[in-house]
């Protein structure tokens, strides 16, 4: 059975830096929210984090929005995070799961959420940090946890366990949603439906694709694929000689 854009409970998030770009998703009402991270603000060519990230509150005031954290060291990681979350009440402060020296941060995220930060704890991949995640979150401010379920896959692990043990536990908390994280098609937004996620944060290239959720049957795409076959043959110009071998064979 084919699913439309209209069936979808999950809620719609962008995931980007581009400014023009957070504005024009914004215009269409099912884009729930935005998110960042310091390599889509590198990307984007941002040099001043905070006046940037104040101006996109400022254009998208009444939507959700994760900026993360950069410091890596606890104590200013507390102190960006605090500094962060003042930037406006639709703000999410994105926590990794780690230091890079691999020293867990759930305390910190646990303190955060508690004191009434907004905290969208991310870059989260295995049942252990998902198990922690949440019950660190667990109880505080309105919360998320990302799971990133398509780098995962990209290196060839299952990303349903922990995907389904973070919906497994956040749907038994009153604060924490899970966020599906790193989308790379179409077919990611629809399994983040099915297997209960609040969330799915995905490029506006990928976003843009789904009002055509629903729209073409497989039969359809199979002969519109041969259509663009013959069209792009004859448009390069392919021949091949055949003169005499039919009556050779």
């Amino acid at each position: 059975m084919s699913v439309t854009l209209a069936d979808l409970k999950v809620k719609l998030f962008t995931d980007g830096a581009d400014k023009a770009q957070i504005v024009e998703m914004a215009r269409h009402g099912h884009i729930a929210g935005f998110t960042t991270n310091p390599s889509l603000l590198r990307k984007a060519g941002v040099t001043h984090y905070e006046a940037f990230a104040r101006d996109l509150v400022a254009a998208v005031p009444d939507r959700h929005i994760s900026f993360e954290v950069f410091s890596d060291e606890i104590a200013e990681m507390r102190a960006q995070a605090r500094l962060i979350a003042g930037w406006g009440p639709n703000v999410y402060v994105k926590i990794p799961v780690s230091t890079t020296r691999d020293e867990p941060l759930y305390d910190l995220a646990r303190d955060l959420a508690h004191d009434g930060v907004k905290v969208n704890f991310t870059a989260v991949f295995d049942l252990p940090q998902v198990e922690a995640g949440v019950a660190a979150l667990a109880g505080g401010a309105p919360a998320c946890i990302s799971v990133f379920a398509g780098r995962l896959a990209d290196t060839g692990i299952d990303y349903v366990p922990a995907v389904s043990r973070a919906v497994e536990l956040a749907r038994a908390t009153a604060n924490v949603e899970v966020i599906w994280a790193s989308t790379r098609e179409v077919w990611n937004v629809v399994e983040a439906d099915r297997m209960g996620c609040h969330i799915i944060t995905a490029p506006a290239d990928v976003l843009k694709k789904l009002p055509a959720l629903g729209s073409r049957t497989a039969a359809e795409l199979a002969l519109e694929a041969v259509k663009a076959f013959r069209v792009d043959a004859l448009a390069a110009g392919l021949t091949l000689d055949l003169d005499g071998r039919t009556a050779a064979e």
